[in-house]
């Protein structure tokens, strides 16, 4: 019985020239498209999200370079695993001086103590080591083993390098799926396309297997040839979820998004960046908690509101659920995108906090001191205080409420926006009298 071998498997390209995607990387003259061809061998890794080719483009270099091409997962492979693929490259290098090439999928999986494993054998040359990783290196991988090879960004591919893939599957008679002459519109093709997100792995696996679910008649009379119809399309791309890895890169990319969008007064992009998130399964109290930050930080007393709304509608998720409680994050994010924007109350706090942080601990001047005992008023705590209720509209004119040393600091500046208008008026007219 023949071994079955997935559509994608099938599909992968046996040339540069046949594969999809980053041009910025393989296009003539490219950097990395001259070293593969031009025989440059050098360690690397590379990063993007899952189904950008990373595998496949490992695969045709080691092809490129006449090297032998081995395979580890970071899931399930050791230091054991490290040290029989380095055995097996010194066999190459010993008996034949052949290159080898030697993948490790998921590498961000390794521990400092794996990634360490390889450091004297990527250094010396003994084996060539590629990398795959949908996670940041700057933080998943060692600085020592980064140092040692190339990093290159793959980029999700593009609607039309989804569809030049299918269609290539759909024609390819020897590897592909052209010899059943499968039929399927443009729309539905443009519907799986879709669906897919960028992920060639994903489309051809689906393409796969609506092949199998093809329609081969039509109330009840046959077919000339099977159809891939919408129908069969949502029954095997249902339901499936944007990219987003909750805790990645991609997570907090959105997020600030996201963040940025309601600081640029955009409620349309805020509101299609937080639905993002949610579509991607994002704990929409983690959205809620966001929100109350961007209030505080970004809208501040140029309208108080914005946070009473954050906070209301953080409370309307918790007690309605989903889907309802959604549409409270929803009204807040388009309030808190239009409301006036101030940050000068988040200025103002790092501020205060840098000279905190900077003086020392100062002295509580002594009129400011409390003194609910007759002892405590014998050492002058409290002495010389001006009640400000008791002076012309309860402002003690040129009372200091600082430490000596830090007296006539100013760290709050309202904004001429919004509620702040009033209030930086009102503190020009106390600062001038003071």
């Amino acid at each position: 019985m023949p071994v079955f071998v997935p559509l994608a498997e099938r599909m992968r390209p046996r040339m540069l020239d046949d594969y999809a995607g980053q041009a910025h990387l393989l296009a003539v003259g490219k950097p990395l498209r001259r070293a593969i061809e031009e025989e440059h061998l050098h360690s690397m890794l590379f990063w993007g999200p899952p189904g950008t080719g990373k595998t496949t483009l490992s695969r045709l270099i080691a092809n490129y370079w006449g090297a032998e091409f081995l395979t580890l997962s970071a899931v399930l492979a050791g230091v054991k695993d490290i040290r029989a693929a380095v055995e097996v490259a010194r066999q190459n290098r010993a008996n034949s001086g052949k290159a080898t090439v030697l993948f490790v999928d998921e590498v961000h999986r390794f521990n400092k103590a794996q990634q360490d494993a390889f450091l004297p054998f990527v250094e010396s040359g003994v084996l060539i080591f590629i990398g795959a990783t949908t996670e940041n290196p700057s933080f998943e991988l060692n600085n020592a083993l980064l140092s040692r090879v190339r990093t290159y960004v793959l980029r999700a591919l593009t609607p039309e390098d989804i569809k030049a893939i299918l269609q290539q599957a759909l024609r390819d008679e020897e590897r592909g799926l052209g010899a059943r002459q499968l039929q399927l519109d443009d729309a539905v093709l443009a519907q799986l396309v879709a669906a897919a997100d960028g992920d060639a792995r994903r489309a051809l696996n689906w393409l796969e297997s609506a092949s199998d679910l093809a329609e081969t008649a039509v109330d009840g009379v046959p077919l000339e040839r099977p159809q891939i119809t919408e129908r069969v399309v949502q029954e095997v791309a249902s339901e499936v979820p944007r990219r987003f890895d909750k805790g990645g890169d991609v997570f907090y990319e959105q997020i600030s998004a996201l963040h940025k969008a309601v600081r640029g007064t955009d409620p349309d992009a805020a509101l299609y960046w937080m639905c993002r998130m949610l579509d991607g399964g994002c704990d929409p109290l983690y959205v809620a908690r966001r929100l109350v930050r961007m209030a505080t930080e970004d809208i501040g007393n140029a309208d108080p509101r914005g946070l009473s709304l954050a906070l209301n509608a953080w409370d309307t998720y918790e007690r309605l659920g989903s889907p309802e409680g959604e549409l409270g994050l929803a009204q807040a994010v388009v309030y808190l995108a239009c409301a006036p924007k101030s940050n000068a109350t988040y200025k103002a706090y790092k501020q205060a906090m840098a000279d905190v942080r900077q003086s020392g601990s100062l002295e509580v001047p002594m009129h400011l001191r409390n003194a609910p005992t007759k002892f405590m008023k014998g050492l002058d705590y409290g002495k010389g205080y001006r009640y400000a209720h008791d002076e012309q509209d309860a402002y003690a004119t040129g009372e200091n409420y600082f430490p000596e040393s830090l007296q006539g600091r100013t760290y709050y500046e309202p904004v001429e926006r919004g509620l702040e208008i009033k209030i930086a008026a009102k503190l020009r007219h106390l600062r001038q009298e003071k």
